[in-house]
């Protein structure tokens, strides 16, 4: 992280209206390890100049890795606070847009179930919350208010930015919907899963075969580090999420033309 950014996200985290975020931004800027584990992963798909979308960009982590990459980055987050942010690291980077905006199957509105003491469980899905309602490790998390945000499409994207090299989507429970607006295969892209919703992946896995000839791997949590020595067929990645323990929770499952 540059000293800029530094001094930026400290102020950030002085800031009484970002209190909610600051766990995240302790987690996701700072820590020199995970930056590199974090550039090393992404570095397997993103080249210099290539072109990224960042799909729930949450606090930005995502952009500051594709960044010191050298890739350009169309990055969405519907969430004003979290935009705020975004707009405070990286509204000086020419490299970087900035869409205050959700992802789905189609353009237009929907609502959006906001967790202010946790935003990164902030979701567009009511399914997502069902889920997470007396799960275990989700004990204590509350959807207590609902805004109206735009939304568009991974096509619509596609159209105005071009093709990106690799898409990162990680939108709470919503990812089979960002990939129901994609109707031509991409190169790579990652999708959050999680164990309370496993049904989300294995949608995922389908569209992406009925989309291309992708082959897949896995990182859970925060590890940034994949699974597989090589990339797994769909049935394989399949079986290998339904064999999670809950206590797996979360992850990313990355996807590669073959």
């Amino acid at each position: 992280m540059s000293a800029g950014h530094c001094t930026t996200v400290d102020r950030l985290k002085g800031d009484p209206r970002f209190s909610a975020l600051k766990r995240s931004l302790d987690i996701y800027y700072g820590d020199l390890d995970r930056e590199i584990a974090m550039d090393n992963l992404y570095g397997r798909y993103l080249t210099k100049s290539a072109l990224a979308f960042d799909v729930g960009s949450h606090v930005g982590d995502r952009i500051a890795s594709f960044r010191r990459l050298g890739a350009r980055v169309v990055a969405l987050e519907p969430q004003p606070d979290c935009m705020a942010v975004l707009d405070a690291l990286y509204c000086c980077d020419g490299a970087v847009t900035l869409l205050k905006s959700a992802c789905g199957r189609e353009t237009g509105q929907l609502t959006l179930h906001m967790n202010s003491n946790n935003p990164t469980v902030t979701t567009a899905s009511k399914d997502f919350i069902r889920a997470a309602d007396g799960a275990g490790g989700w004990e204590g998390q509350i959807w207590d208010r609902e805004i109206t945000v735009s939304v568009t499409t991974l096509d619509e994207l596609i159209a105005q930015y071009g093709r990106p090299a690799f898409v990162k989507i990680d939108v709470e429970g919503f990812e089979a919907d960002v990939l129901a607006g994609l109707s031509h295969a991409v190169p790579a892209l990652s999708f959050e899963f999680t164990t309370i919703q496993r049904d989300i992946a294995y949608a995922c896995l389908e569209r992406l075969s009925k989309l291309g000839d992708y082959a897949f791997n896995i990182a859970l949590g925060e590890s940034q580090e994949l699974t597989f020595a090589v990339p797994v067929p769909a049935a394989a990645m399949q079986a290998h999420i339904a064999a999670l323990p809950h206590e797996a929770n979360s992850g990313d499952v990355y996807a590669v033309l073959v």
